[in-house]
């Protein structure tokens, strides 16, 4: 459980070390390459970091950019034109187009 004053990578080392007991497998943590173990530490740093400042009045968001719904009308414009598509098909059947058989 996370206190108010710990930071993401004490409370990462915490949760990891739980698991740890739990399932035996210390050798997890340990095994982690150098370069990706201080790749997360830095990132965890950064959101310490991040964490630090003061978002009182600030109102949350998903995006940095408004974002409005941009879906347009799901509208039918080019109709059925399987006589059209089929005109130059080497072999059709039943409006569809007939292929070699690939699978036995």
């Amino acid at each position: 459980m996370r206190k108010e004053n710990q930071s993401f990578k004490e409370e990462l080392e915490w949760q990891i070390t739980s698991v740890m007991k739990r399932s035996n497998t210390s050798v997890f943590w340990q095994s982690l390459s150098c370069p990706a173990k201080k790749d997360m530490e830095s990132m965890l740093d950064y959101v310490d970091k991040l964490n630090e400042l003061d978002t009182d009045g600030v109102e949350p968001m998903s995006h940095v950019f408004p974002v409005n719904n941009v879906f347009r009308e799901d509208i039918v414009t080019n109709g059925d034109d399987r006589e059209e598509i089929l005109a130059n098909a080497p072999e059709r059947k039943d409006g569809a187009f007939v292929v070699p058989k690939t699978v036995e």
